[in-house]
């Protein structure tokens, strides 16, 4: 190959990833709903994103805090309630929250109305962790306080235990 042919050559270029309506991993933890768009493997596990839907009156996990990951919620539909430290923040449709690594957080949907957003974990570190509760739940163990922390742990994540 010459150097005029090989200039002339086209570019290799990373795969786009594209995922439909309907497409995409399903993780269902009780009356949360998760759709994972991305898992990090086409990101270079730099960013994690997952649309989840909240039934009505969903409590969420425990309140805790990631040491190795910043997570955003961005509400499409509802209402959703933070709860941050000792503060709470009902967040409505087109709602942005922002949670960075060490803060104390944990959101439930209080309502009488599903809720419906969209999660993203930067990096991708947490999506297995969604993935491991689900496990629990198939293998017909009790989704308790400890199985979820000891998922928690394996992923830089404690519960707020000077929050409860």
């Amino acid at each position: 190959m010459t150097e005029e042919t090989a200039a002339d050559a086209p570019q290799a270029h990373p795969t786009v990833s594209v995922v439909g309506p309907g497409d995409g991993e399903t993780i269902v933890l009780g009356t949360t709903h998760m759709r994972v768009l991305e898992d990090g493997s086409h990101t270079g596990h730099r960013l994690a994103i997952a649309e989840s839907v909240l039934a009505p009156h969903t409590q969420g996990p425990p309140q805790h805090r990631h040491a190795q990951h910043d997570e955003g919620f961005y509400i499409l539909s509802g209402t959703v309630r933070f709860t941050v430290g000792d503060e709470h923040h009902d967040a409505t449709t087109g709602t942005l929250v922002m949670v960075p690594p060490g803060t104390p957080h944990t959101f439930a949907n209080r309502t009488d109305r599903p809720a419906v957003m969209l999660s993203t974990f930067t990096p991708d570190l947490y999506v297995q962790y969604f993935r491991d509760l689900q496990d629990v739940l198939a293998d017909g163990r009790p989704l308790t306080p400890q199985a979820n922390t000891d998922a928690m742990s394996r992923y830089a994540t404690e519960p707020a235990t000077d929050l409860a």
